[in-house]
This record gives C-alpha cells, sequence and structure tokens, in this order.
C-alpha cells in the first residue's frame, strides 16, 4: 500500500503547525507532531532521573524509547513506551526538558528514525525546520512555508496580546531574526529550502488560502 508524505519547513512564526494541522485533517492525514515527541523523550529521561546535561546518559537512553503517534476518536495521541502520555507533557518541566536535549545529535537522530517509521506506516504531514531536506527527503510533497520577519512578528504580538500578555512588536521582529539566522546556520541539519520544495509566502495570505494552495498541490500528485 502506498503511503504518503507531505514535508512543511520554513521559519518560525511562518504558522507551519497551524496549517499542517488542517491540511491533515482535511486529507485525513496524519499531523506528526514533532514538538509533542520531544516532550515524550524528556519525560523518558526525567522519570529515570536522567540529567539534561548528562550526555552520555542521555545517548545511551536513547535506544530504550519509543516514541509513537495515534489518533483515537479523533484525537492525537502520543505514545510513549507504549503508553499514552498526552496528560504528562504539557508541563514546564517536561517543556524546559525537551528544550534542553533537543542540542544533542543522538535525540535528534533517534527522532528522525521514529518520525521515518511513522511515515512509512501511515500517510503523514510533518513541519519543521528539516523535514523535507533531512527527515523526509522523499516527501511526496514539499512545502517552504515563509512569511516576512514583519509579519510574523505581528502574528506573534497579536497572539500575546489575545493571552493578555504585553510585548514590544519590534523586540519580537528582532528575536525572529536571531532565531531565523541560528536555525539557518546550526551544524546539523540547518533551515533552508529543499531544492524540489514549493515556495509559499503567507505574508499576505490567510490560513485558509494557505491550505487550500498546499491541498491543491497535493491533489495534483496523487
Amino acid at each position: 500500500m502506498k503511503y504518503y508524505s507531505i514535508a512543511i519547513d520554513g521559519p518560525a512564526g511562518a504558522g507551519k503547525s497551524t496549517i499542517a494541522k488542517k491540511v491533515a485533517k482535511h486529507l485525513n492525514f496524519i499531523y506528526v507532531d514533532t514538538g509533542a515527541m520531544y516532550r515524550a523523550m524528556a519525560l523518558y529521561f526525567i522519570r529515570n532521573n536522567i540529567e539534561s546535561i548528562d550526555k552520555d546518559n542521555i545517548e545511551k537512553a536513547c535506544g530504550h524509547v519509543d516514541v509513537s503517534i495515534e489518533y483515537k476518536d479523533k484525537e492525537q495521541q502520543i505514545i510513549l513506551n507504549g503508553e499514552n502520555v498526552n496528560g504528562l507533557i504539557r508541563t514546564e518541566e517536561v517543556g524546559n526538558m525537551a528544550s534542553a536535549i533537543s542540542i544533542y545529535q543522538a535525540v535528534r537522530l533517534k527522532l528522525v528514525e521514529l518520525q521515518q517509521d511513522l511515515a512509512n506506516r501511515a500517510n503523514v504531514i510533518m513541519d519543521g525546520r528539516d523535514i523535507g531536506t533531512y527527515v523526509l527527503p522523499q516527501a511526496d510533497l514539499k512545502i517552504y512555508l515563509t512569511a516576512s520577519s514583519k509579519e510574523r512578528a505581528k502574528r506573534r504580538f497579536l497572539e500575546l496580546k489575545e493571552r493578555g500578555i504585553s510585548a514590544d512588536i519590534d523586540e519580537i521582529e528582532n528575536d525572529i531574526t536571531e532565531r531565523d539566522i541560528r536555525d539557518m546556520n546550526r551544524e546539523f541539519a540547518p533551515l533552508k529550502q529543499a531544492d524540489d520544495a514549493v515556495l509559499v509566502d503567507s505574508s499576505y495570505m490567510t490560513i485558509e488560502e494557505v491550505a487550500d494552495t498546499i491541498i491543491k498541490l497535493f491533489e495534483k500528485i496523487r
């Protein structure tokens, strides 16, 4: 049986996750929440009293971790070694650990292995920085979703405002620009547009317009 995969890459604030979830719902694909997978691994390390600075034990433990994604009653289930950990991975402690362990190549390689395995077993859509270039280089459709730094800062500003959090839009844009530089210049699997990816600039597009564009591109190749 043929399984399809869609890769969406792009800089922070381009709307990748929002779009990927919308497209996945329309196509009845599995949306692979890579961030949740990092959190599940972080939970494993916390449970096993492995500190984020303990590189050696983190690398050894990677071989004992299995993280998968399933859907039950239309809800995403994050499965850690056979256990549904949806209700356990959204704490600040887990989030901080996930951020700390993401710098390790062993962790990234382990998750790439698990993500590739998911793509071999189901129709998937993934978003990130290196999906089309590294995780799923053979993806059926690759999208490089971007927007101007000013537009991405505006979106983030409005999001924070809705949550009652005060912020400076210029500082947000500076942070976004600095993050772009880090992502594009990191040593392992940097952010870049794959040679065969379709560039979609969402600066002046609505969420629905971007999702429709990607769906139409996919329908052309299916």
